[in-house]
């Protein structure tokens, strides 16, 4: 079985965690803490919106891209992996979001 696209970048993501700022990026965004990751987060979150109204498909997709990046950056800032939010997605299948 292979893994989720998402599932190997978390994985990528946590292995940077306590590495070099100066040399990964990813490092550097961890070690500066949640607040850091979740200020990226809004950002990216942001720029991917504009594109969307722009109507610039390409944009919003590497946008897109950003957003999920930063993500899983916050949740591995956070202690969270991605079985935890897919546990409350499975829970909220066949549930209508106006119950």
């Amino acid at each position: 079985m292979t893994t989720h696209p998402l599932d190997r970048l978390f994985e990528t993501i946590a292995s940077r965690k306590g590495g070099d700022p100066a040399t990964s990026y990813t490092a550097k965004l961890l070690a500066q803490g949640k607040l850091k990751c979740a200020k990226k987060l809004g950002e990216e979150a942001v720029e991917a919106a504009l594109a969307a109204v722009a109507e610039d498909k390409a944009a919003l997709a590497n946008e897109s891209a950003d957003v999920l990046y930063h993500l899983l950056v916050l949740w591995a800032s956070a202690g969270i992996r991605p079985e935890d939010v897919y546990e409350v997605l499975k829970a909220r299948e066949g549930r209508s979001g106006l119950d």
